[in-house]
């Protein structure tokens, strides 16, 4: 089995990823960096974002799995102590392969090529200065409402547990082929008025963000951001590829919820 194993960077999780490739070498597992079969993520979910963006040209290809060395993860569900029971598992056990849906994102410009992305957990929309974001949102080549605000959320069912979960969008199990779009402090008042509540799109269904006034925009891709200039739309739906996790035991999506957001609080 060829594999690839990206580290968070620190020491704790360093030492234990070169702890990982001396296992991986007595079961003759070879890494390969450019052709992996499975991705390893050793730090936390910002570490498999990375992975996912690293080896988003592979998904056909590639099952990522996620070894947190920090607080628990939506991705990352393998504890260092059992990093030993993972490497056997990889060798000897059937391997489920559970996917999840991921969000493509059409940047268009007034001059030059549209650029495609995807994003694993979300994509958000504001202006690069602070300033109010005025854009049309279609749904389906249809004006839904003119935004005013501090910018717009577009995430995945996996993601929705992320940023979306702070902006007040509803939590979505990642079975769903869905995207969700989030108000960013909307402005609501006599003049100016959206419809104030998260929306989710079925996969069939396309949006647009379409800017009104003039300036670069900043669009965030995960944890990817930049600043884009000359923008007449942005195009968003559920893509058509998937991103496969490598599973050998139940992570329920909502027992993670729990774990994460619930039981320190109740458990204490």
């Amino acid at each position: 089995m060829k594999y690839a194993i990206l580290s968070k960077g620190d020491s704790k999780s360093n030492a234990l990823m070169h702890k990982m490739k001396n296992y991986m070498n007595d079961f003759k597992m070879i890494e390969d960096t450019i052709a992996p079969e499975v991705v390893i993520s050793v730090g936390g979910d910002g570490t498999l974002l990375q992975a996912f963006h690293t080896y988003s040209h592979r998904l056909d290809e590639v099952s990522f799995v996620g070894v947190h060395t920090g607080h628990l993860g939506f991705y990352a569900d393998w504890l260092p102590h059992e990093v030993e029971k993972l490497i056997i598992a990889l060798n000897n056990d059937p391997m489920q392969k559970i996917e999840y849906p991921l969000l493509e994102v059409i940047v268009n410009y007034e001059t030059g090529r549209p650029t495609r992305y995807l994003a694993l957990n979300e994509a958000t929309v504001k202006t690069n200065n602070g300033a109010t974001l005025v854009a049309d949102l279609d749904i389906r080549h249809t004006l839904f409402e003119r935004f005013r605000g501090d910018g717009l959320c577009i995430s995945t069912p996996s993601g929705s547990t992320a940023y979306n979960k702070a902006l007040g969008g509803a939590l979505i199990h990642p079975s769903l082929d869905a995207m969700q779009i989030t108000e960013i402090a909307s402005i609501n008042n006599r003049v100016f008025r959206t419809v104030g509540s998260p929306l989710v799109l079925p996969k069939h269904h396309t949006c647009h963000i379409k800017p009104v006034t003039s300036g670069p925009l900043q669009l965030t891709f995960d944890h990817v951001t930049s600043d884009h200039r000359n923008v007449t739309s942005i195009q968003c739906r559920v893509a058509d590829e998937k991103i496969r996790f490598a599973r050998f035991r139940p992570f329920p999506f909502w027992k993670r919820v729990h774990d994460s957001f619930i039981a320190s609080s109740v458990d204490t």
